[in-house]
């Protein structure tokens, strides 16, 4: 009995730490800021201090709900908005962690302001400027049903 129990327990704990975790956009919300000079462009940027659940969840699969956002003629720059093109981060509504960059193998089919569902690693980015706070690598989606 107790090895049955033990089997079970090692079964749950293997795939709680294997699994992907949803986040939502509230999630994002709970982060602070604090202006940092940087050199190279002679401006201030806002530097952020991230949660301790998001810092938990770096390197993690999470996935994560929102508007596609491809903004870039090139197509190179892909985002993951809580807002649709019209009311998103660049047009005043709301803060950049607000937006997520999106990076996929390869760019997939998907229409700006697509509802979609996009599972991805975490990475948090706190200096390079170029960049989003919030980054998902390795990105996979599709538009739910």
């Amino acid at each position: 009995m107790k090895n049955k129990f033990l089997s079970i327990l090692l079964l749950f704990i293997t795939m709680s730490a294997t699994a992907q975790v949803n986040l939502t956009w509230e999630d994002l919300a709970n982060i602070e800021y604090t202006e940092k000079y940087f050199e190279a462009y002679d401006s201030n940027f806002l530097y952020p201090d991230f949660s301790n659940k998001m810092t938990n969840l770096e390197g993690k699969e999470v996935s994560l709900t929102g508007y596609f956002l491809d903004v870039d003629p090139n197509g190179e720059l892909l985002i993951l908005s809580k807002n649709p093109l019209a009311s998103c981060f660049f047009c005043g509504n709301g803060g950049p962690e607000t937006a997520v960059e999106i990076q996929f193998e390869s760019k997939p089919d998907f229409e700006t302001d697509d509802v979609v569902l996009i599972t991805g690693k975490l990475k948090l980015n706190k200096d390079d400027v170029e960049h989003f706070n919030y980054i998902l690598t390795d990105c996979e989606g599709f538009i739910p049903k």
